[in-house]
């Protein structure tokens, strides 16, 4: 496994880390045994840097991975995400940007840990209503407690970051990256490099579509998220089996599965670009992990990128575009 220097922090990271969504529930039921198997088994093959999130299973995916660092704390650097809180009505989420949730949504994070501290809390959302000042200023003061040793964003904008320096430093920005969702290479990126922070992918397969676990609505079970997400519903997912097609020929001529050539695509893009694909067994982390021995020239990335023009994709990458790269 190749380690890499993330951001302006100390750490030396997995170029691939583990994204550990999956395992509460969002792509369909988990096994909490197989998914713990499945952390220690990363651990072992070399990957130390995973990304969580509050907001996944209510703090479930929190409790899981406490259950997994249990002797091995020190060699894991955890990126966990704040989410944003639920109204009550079930009529879809509110701000988790104001610096009140910030602050108590860290707090237990790291009680549900089991933790004295994350290494990076990472804001999910920039709130167009709450100056990004107020909430970096909230997670300033919690570096200042000793509960985070550094701050990052996800999904914000060049000029969200800019601004957001002025009050701390930020080491990391996430944010949705695959061969289907290149907003990022549209400022994002840049602004990453300008100020010598961390890159992370998450969806790096396109929510399992680069997978290839989805080749029509039959593939989704009823509790199976993609189901509401724009690219799968019909008329949009068949437009987009098509170009998958093309891609699928491609992993078969090279001797890879189709999520190797995604991640492989993904860390080509730059040392700083680490994908988070989601596993939550044994069987695909195995899988995926191999992405980082395939070496990719530029007239793979040239044939490959063709085949992945933007305007080949049908949807939008997401259904609340109006919440993202704010």
């Amino acid at each position: 496994m190749e380690y890499v220097p993330f951001g302006t922090t100390e750490f030396k990271v997995s170029h691939l880390a583990l994204g550990c969504m999956s395992m509460s529930g969002a792509y369909g039921p988990a096994d909490d045994n197989e998914s713990i198997a499945t952390l220690h088994r990363a651990f072992d093959l070399g990957i130390n840097f995973i990304d969580t999130s509050a907001s996944y299973g209510n703090g479930h995916n929190h409790e899981l991975i406490a259950r997994a660092l249990k002797g091995r704390r020190e060699r894991i650097v955890i990126h966990s995400k704040s989410g944003s809180p639920r109204a009550p009505d079930a009529s879809g989420n509110r701000s988790g940007s104001a610096p009140e949730y910030l602050t108590q949504n860290c707090e237990q994070s790291v009680k549900r840990l089991g933790i004295d501290a994350l290494d990076i809390f990472c804001m999910s959302r920039v709130d167009p209503e709450i100056p990004v000042e107020e909430s970096v200023g909230a997670m300033a003061r919690l570096v200042e407690r000793g509960l985070t040793r550094y701050i990052g964003l996800s999904e914000a904008s060049a000029n969200s970051i800019r601004r957001a320096r002025k009050v701390h430093p930020i080491c990391s920005l996430q944010m949705e990256y695959s061969p289907w969702s290149r907003d990022p290479e549209n400022g994002n990126i840049q602004a990453c490099r300008e100020f010598h922070m961390g890159f992370m992918a998450y969806s790096p397969l396109g929510r399992g579509f680069f997978a290839g676990v989805v080749h029509g609505q039959n593939d989704m079970s009823d509790g199976d998220g993609r189901n509401s997400h724009p690219r799968f519903q019909p008329g949009n997912l068949e437009r987009n089996l098509q170009m998958l097609a093309r891609f699928e020929s491609v992993a078969k001529e090279k001797g890879v599965t189709p999520a190797q050539l995604t991640l492989a695509w993904l860390m080509a893009q730059g040392d700083d670009i680490i994908p988070i694909p989601s596993n939550k067994t044994r069987q695909h982390l195995e899988e995926n992990i191999k992405a980082a021995a395939i070496k990719l020239g530029k007239e793979d990335l040239d044939r490959l990128n063709q085949i992945l023009r933007p305007e080949a994709v049908a949807g939008p990458r997401s259904r609340d575009m109006h919440r993202v790269n704010i």
